[in-house]
Order: C-alpha cells, then structure tokens, then sequence
C-alpha cells in the first residue's frame, strides 16, 4: 500500500512539473488520472484479499486459505500460525477438561461444584444418582433449593467444612448413608464430595450388635456360675447338694466353652476367603459320625434315618464340611420335639449337583425369619434357643463353609410342617 502511493505521488508530481512546462491543464488532469489508477489497482487487490479472509473466517477455516502474493502473503501467514496455535491450545485445553472430567465421572463418589453463590455448577452421574439430580435441568440452580435437607442447609449456611456430614435414607431408594464435605476453592467456589457409607454404616452396627450380643451370651453363664459358686463358698450343703450345683456350673461352663469355640471358628472362616481345596471327602465316613453323634444328642427321644443314596465324594475340606453338617444336624434335633423324626440324606439330583439334606418334624419356620437364619446370634426364639444349648452361631458357619465350598444352602420350612436346610455342590465339586 506504501509504495502504491509513493508511486502515486511521483507520478502526480510529474504530471504538474510537465503541465508547469508546458502551460496545459491537460496534463495535471493526466497526471490525477495515470495516479489514480495505480493507486485503484492495490486498492482492489487488498478488497479481494480482505473479502477472501472474511470468507474463510465466517467458515472457521482461515488456516486452510491459499496465501496470496505481495505484502498480503505476510500478514496472511502470520495469522495462519496465530490461528493454529491457538486452535491447538484450544484443543490440548478441551483434551485435557474432557480427561478431567472423565476422571471425576469414574470417581466412586459424588462430586458436586459450586459457585459462590451455592449454585450447582457441574455434577457427576453419581452425584445426580445420590440427590436426585439432572444436571442439564439443575445447572446454575441453588443446591439448598433441590436437596432439602435441614441438617444439610445449616451445614452449608454455617460455612464451617472441617468436619463431614452424614446424611441418611438418601438415594432413589432412601436405603443410603450419604458422608458429605464441601472443600473450598477458587474465587469463593465450593467441591462438596460425597461418599457411600452405607457399607461401613452396617459394618459398624453388626460390630456394635455382635459386641453386645456376645457379651450378652456370656453374662447369662457368668452369672450363674458365680451364684453357684457364691452358694457353695458361703452355705453347707451337703454332698448331694453340692454334685448338683457343681453339675449345673459345669453345663454352664459347657455353655461358654461351645460359644467361644463357635466364635473361633467364624473367625477364622471369615478370615480365610479363598475356596476350599479340591480333596476327595468321602460322605459315608461323615455320615457314621453324625449318626453316633446326632443319637448321643437325643438320647434316644427322637427317630433317625441316614441314608447315602450315592458313592459321590465332595472335592473340599473334610474338617469343615462335617462342622456344617454337624451344625444342621444338631439343630434339627435341638429343635425337634421328643418323638420327632429326623432324616438326613445325601444324593445327586438330576443336574449333577450333590445335595446333603436335613429335614425334621420339628415346630417349623415362619417365612419372615427364613433370609435372616444364617445372621450372627439369630434366633427365632431366644429362649427356647437357649434352653436347647444353642449358640447362634451355627448357621452362620454354615453359610461361611458353603461360600468356601461354592454350595448353595436352602430353607425350606413353614409353620407347623417341620423344616428342610439342603447344602448343595455344583458339579465342579463332585467326584463319582
């Protein structure tokens, strides 16, 4: 553009020096003309060019234009690698959001952002799935307006974050226990995280539950032991008198040892979560012992019949596998009035699945009590629980040792009718 109008001036200037010469108004009028059209002609290049840059600007695609030549190519240029540097920065700032929020969208927890006005300004799917969000609904609307819990909107009014707050029956099911905390950031901006402690919840009340229940199982024993003892240290009593307390202690004693053996046991099958080794047991061997072990139980009040209906052996850990039978079967007994019959089985059923089935004529079950059997100290009925010398914990050692074993335990029972447990082996776990 420069040089176009230095061209145009020399020529101008010339034409009035020749017209000076020369006296004629001609050639000034000749000289305006000749500039003019040198000068029109950059003039109408720099237009093209101009109106080519608007075009591929409109279409976000100045990188990609033709350069042209002259003064234009330069500037042109420069702004080509101006544009694509920064379409580049662009693009490793939206790869590295997207990343971000990727990450925050596979975290376990919620994850909510606020503006300093508390107004929701991103969430993830799980932050949605925990309050009952939509973020493309809710953005930029007020929390406290959409999560209306009291203990909730005085934590977030209060503006004291140290500790977490623990919200409960939240969720689509209100079944949650909900660990909220808001971390300030940024220009007054909040990340309140959210966790699921509904595990750890329940962990914590069957830890409370199964304190309070052992220690409840043995003040029972403990007390009467040192009445017992109490008795004998401070009243003569005869010989006959003193046998029979001495007897009742020692049922006593029997009563603490078993709970604190049951106790051992479910520890160390909680503690051990790999499955049972593949050994060869053979049924019949268990079966003679449940026999003498189950009529030692009655002493001869109840009715029995064992029978083995298949030489199948289990693939798994002898010791443990007659401490689940053990455990149905004693309880059948226990739990059976005198009279009673009680039928212990061991087959295969027409899937190949071997099945150890124990089934008595006893009082029966009511179905409301069936899913909870196999927990810690439940009882239906506790007191005759305890007349029968039951710890509680029988079930729930079966339930371990069928895990271990991959077996399935199913109770069949209902009112009146007597009750059915059935252990039973994938065929991964039979040996014909």
């Amino acid at each position: 553009m420069l040089s176009a109008l230095t061209r145009f001036i020399f020529i101008v200037c010339l034409a009035l020096i020749a017209a000076y010469i020369t006296l004629a108004n001609w050639g000034v009028e000749l000289a305006i003309a000749a500039g003019m059209t040198v000068l029109a002609i950059p003039l109408a290049y720099s237009y093209i060019n101009l109106a080519r840059l608007r075009k591929y600007a409109i279409a976000n695609a100045v990188e990609n234009m033709p350069l042209p030549s002259g003064f234009w190519e330069e500037v042109f240029f420069r702004l080509q690698r101006l544009v694509r540097n920064l379409k580049l920065d662009i693009q490793s700032i939206e790869k590295q959001h997207n990343r971000f929020i990727e990450a925050f969208q596979a975290s376990p927890n919620g994850i909510v952002m606020l503006d300093d006005q508390d107004q929701i300004e991103w969430c993830n799917a799980i932050a949605e799935r925990f309050f009952g969000l939509e973020f493309k609904r809710d953005v930029m609307q007020r929390i406290n307006f959409l999560i209306r819990r009291p203990e909730f909107i005085q934590y977030l009014n209060k503006r004291v974050f140290e500790e977490p707050l623990l919200l409960e029956r939240m969720g689509p099911e209100s079944n949650l226990s909900l660990m909220v905390q808001a971390f300030p950031y940024g220009d007054k901006r909040h990340l309140l995280l959210v966790q699921d402690v509904t595990d750890l919840q329940k962990a914590d009340a069957m830890r409370r539950d199964f304190v309070a229940n052992v220690s409840h199982e043995m003040r029972t024993p403990i007390t009467v032991l040192l009445g017992f003892l109490e008795t004998i240290q401070s009243l003569d009593l005869d010989k006959d008198q003193q046998a029979q307390y001495i007897e009742l202690m020692i049922s006593q004693a029997q009563r603490m040892k078993s709970l604190v053996e049951d106790l051992l046991t479910l520890a160390n099958l909680e503690a051990n979560t790999l499955p049972a080794p593949m050994q060869a047991v053979q049924v019949p061997t268990i079966m003679a012992l449940l026999k003498n072990d189950a009529q030692a139980l009655s002493q001869g009040k109840h009715a029995f019949n064992f029978e083995v209906l298949t030489s199948a052996s289990i693939l798994g850990e002898e010791r443990e596998l007659l401490s689940a039978f053990s455990n149905l079967v004693s309880n059948a007994v226990r739990y059976t009035p005198d009279v009673g019959m009680v039928n212990v089985k061991w087959d295969l059923n027409s899937e190949g699945q071997g099945e150890f089935s124990v089934t008595d004529t006893g009082p029966g079950i009511a179905s409301e009590h069936l899913s909870r059997l196999t927990e810690r100290f439940y009882r239906v009925d506790r007191s005759r629980s305890r007349d029968t010398g039951g710890t509680g914990l029988g079930l729930a050692i079966v339930k371990h040792i069928a895990n271990r074993h991959h077996a399935q335990l199913q109770i069949e029972s209902s009112p009146g009718k007597g009750s059915t447990f059935i252990l039973r082996f994938p065929k991964e776990r039979i040996a014909l």
